[in-house]
């Protein structure tokens, strides 16, 4: 089992939409917004070896939306996710899987290219993507809230090429031997959070939305993005309990400097993290 950490761009959001209902005075201390209160946020990806699987979770932002798009977002700092993985050593037709872990434009963008001749294709030509069932369908009839999220052109392709494959929807259900798929329903519907058994006493974590940064640790700092905050507490709770004291660590998707965290209560019982800015700590 390898792990590689996979950079595509960074991006630009609202401070408060990420941080929701806690004060400005604390979260700008955490993520330093610019004039327009915007804070940069990373757009990374996990690559997983696991016997003659290479399996990629998750794509980015891509780059088949127009300038007026990518202006709300301000992405740069980085390059497409096809470049990324070929940066790390590998081809893109050696991916064999890649895990949707939901199916907003900043985790699945990636997952189609346009070719020189305009058609949408698959990013990865020889590999199987993954979702499921319900989120699928949640996105492809979005809701008001998350219409402008949900962009059909990312994934629609994938359904129409016959290589989106649905995982069953069952906590957790196991993708492989190594991987197990908790699932999320506070930030989207049926969000996938893949834990990946490292073979050595310890458990990665690809925390997705469920956990975007470790300046979300604490429990109210929950987005104003979620379509149901007060699940994502729960949700939050209940993966904390899981964790807590076990050689357990999160993989931060949007964290721009730390990749790696481990739960934790610091001397006032409160929850905290150890950070990590690589993957050294897990030994592989």
């Amino acid at each position: 089992m390898k792990a590689h950490i996979i950079e595509t761009e960074f991006f630009k959001l609202d401070g408060g939409a990420m941080f929701g209902v806690v004060p400005h005075q604390m979260w700008k201390k955490i993520n330093p917004p610019d004039e327009n209160n915007m804070c940069t946020w990373a757009m990374r990806c996990l690559l997983i070896e696991d016997g003659d699987q290479k399996i990629l979770f998750d794509t980015g932002m891509g780059n088949k939306q127009g300038e007026k798009f990518r202006s709300h977002f301000e992405p740069h700092g980085g390059t497409d996710i096809v470049s990324a993985v070929e940066r790390a050593g590998f081809k893109k037709e050696e991916i064999t899987d890649v895990i949707l872990t939901h199916l907003h434009f900043d985790h699945d963008g990636g997952a189609v290219t346009i070719d020189a001749d305009g058609n949408s294709v698959p990013s990865f030509p020889n590999a199987t993507y993954w979702s499921n069932k319900t989120h699928y369908d949640w996105a492809f009839d979005p809701n008001p809230r998350e219409k402008a999220s949900f962009l059909k052109e990312n994934f629609v392709p994938l359904m129409d090429a016959g290589i989106l494959k649905f995982i069953e929807v069952e906590q957790g259900v196991h993708f492989n031997d190594n991987i197990k798929i908790r699932f999320s329903y506070g930030h989207t519907e049926a969000m996938m959070v893949p834990e990946i058994d490292l073979g050595n006493g310890k458990t990665l974590i690809y925390a997705a939305d469920l956990l975007p940064s470790a300046g979300h640790v604490r429990m109210p700092y929950v987005m104003a993005y979620d379509i149901r905050p007060l699940v994502t507490l729960q949700e939050k709770k209940k993966f904390y309990d899981d964790i807590l004291d076990t050689e357990s660590y999160i993989f931060f998707e949007h964290d721009r400097e730390n990749v790696l965290g481990k739960l934790k209560k610091n001397e006032r019982g409160r929850y905290a993290m150890d950070v990590w800015g690589d993957l050294g700590v897990l030994g592989l």
